[in-house]
């Protein structure tokens, strides 16, 4: 490999513009290409408009640009076999590709997969049951054992959208026959009906080369739309890193029951894997138990957790495609990341896009991380484009001020239809250590 590095990174939302942003700063990044990108990453790298599930195109654009690093940022690329796609060319023997071959992926692509993968390693879960439809009867029966609220999850992916949680028994009955009778479209063919967990959720984020690992910063996100968790599931609304209520002793339960289990299960079952592994956990009274993992990082925890990492990201990927992150020590900011997302008015449901978006220049002391974004051609101005359209990150060694800047910062940003929640890391105030 060159000195200089040439990197891909798939994707086109706030996740990805963040991981571009903090590639960009390593010595040794060299040209960085982002597909298909935004009016964000457009400032910051070279946008390439081919779709992520382009599997040939993206090949030969690999080739012609002489790509030695690909980063995937969403899940549908991975759970498609982008991984072992790649993998068939000799010409891109030498190409290192951070995620998961398609066997790995499944760990988010199925969450009956993942549960029974969870059960076969003895992770800390709750207790599920997968059913289809031919087995509904069953179903039926095991949400009359289980106590209120009720969670029903799509096996399949459903874009941050397939997960139900529903406080009365007959309604779960009914919509758990709605699901099984396409909801979700055929990410719904099964249904795992989950025993809810009372608790505090969080993520942990862990980068792997398949034998060796290093835990990220931990974050909390915010998926209902509406302030107080009010209101439909969203893709995330902001988030917070770190979290305060997952102390030294808690996350020391999460990499001995949790990480080195999964890492040693997915060696025991021959699945190969260099990449990001999200587990999605739920502190019960001070124990870690996993709700889902995901095979690549979160979003929008992505731009609280980046910018608290102070190493050289481009050569912590270089040592997990080399099997070498055992020679890797995390260094972290000890400032407080409050991520405020801005959304268009009407998002989760039907919204507009095309609003042009104005005062980016005028914001202070943060960090703007571009999601539903375009350029427009003719003025240069960015335009709306999507549910989630910015992201504003703050860090400050004191949260409520790391919070306070947030918002200032999210009500500084103008366009038609901006909607955004104002309590983002509220509820985790009483934890201030």
């Amino acid at each position: 490999m060159n000195s200089m590095v040439n990197i891909l990174v798939l994707g086109s939302g706030g996740r990805e513009h963040a991981l571009a942003w903090k590639l960009k700063q390593s010595k040794i990044c060299g040209k960085l290409f982002v597909a298909p990108g935004n009016a964000g990453t457009a400032a910051i790298a070279i946008n390439i408009p081919i779709d992520v599930t382009d599997f040939q195109q993206l090949k030969n654009f690999c080739i012609e640009e002489q790509i030695d690093l690909m980063v995937v940022g969403p899940e549908l690329p991975l759970v498609e076999g982008i991984v072992d796609y790649f993998r068939q060319f000799p010409v891109l023997a030498n190409l290192r590709i951070i995620g998961p071959g398609a066997a790995g992926a499944r760990l988010e692509g199925s969450k009956a997969f993942a549960k029974d993968f969870m059960q076969r390693h003895h992770i800390p879960t709750a207790k599920y049951l997968a059913v289809k439809k031919d087995s509904l009867e069953s179903g039926l029966s095991f949400l009359d054992v289980l106590e209120p609220p009720f969670v029903l999850k799509a096996d399949g992916l459903a874009a941050g959208k397939g997960v139900l949680i529903i406080n009365e028994r007959d309604q779960a009955k009914h919509e758990l026959e709605n699901m099984l009778n396409g909801k979700f479209g055929k990410a719904s063919d099964e249904v795992v009906i989950e025993e809810y967990l009372n608790g505090i959720e969080l993520s942990c984020f862990v980068l792997t080369d398949g034998e060796h690992f290093v835990m990220l910063p931990s974050a909390k996100d915010y998926k209902r739309i509406g302030e107080n968790d009010t209101g439909p599931n969203t893709g995330g609304m902001g988030a917070v890193s770190p979290v305060p209520f997952a102390d030294k002793t808690f996350m020391e339960k999460v990499r001995e029951r949790i990480v080195k289990p999964t890492i040693q299960g997915l060696k025991e079952e021959n699945i190969e894997y260099q990449g990001f592994i999200f587990v999605g956990l739920m502190n019960v009274n001070g124990d870690p138990f996993v709700i889902e993992y995901n095979v690549r990082l979160g979003d929008p925890e992505t731009q609280a957790v980046l910018p608290r990492i102070k190493n050289d990201l481009v050569g912590l990927l270089l040592a997990c495609s080399n099997h070498e992150l055992q020679h890797q020590r995390l260094e972290t900011d000890d400032r407080y990341a409050v991520t405020v997302v801005l959304a268009s008015g009407g998002y989760p449901g039907d919204f507009t896009k095309g609003k042009t978006i104005t005062c980016l220049e005028q914001l202070k002391t943060c960090l703007a991380f571009h999601a539903g974004t375009v350029t427009d051609r003719t003025s240069g101005l960015p335009k709306t484009n999507g549910g989630r359209v910015i992201a504003i990150t703050a860090l400050n060694i004191n949260l409520e001020e790391a919070r306070l800047t947030a918002r200032e910062n999210a009500e500084t940003v103008t366009y038609e239809g901006k909607y955004f929640r104002t309590d983002i890391g509220l509820d985790v105030m009483n934890y201030k250590s």
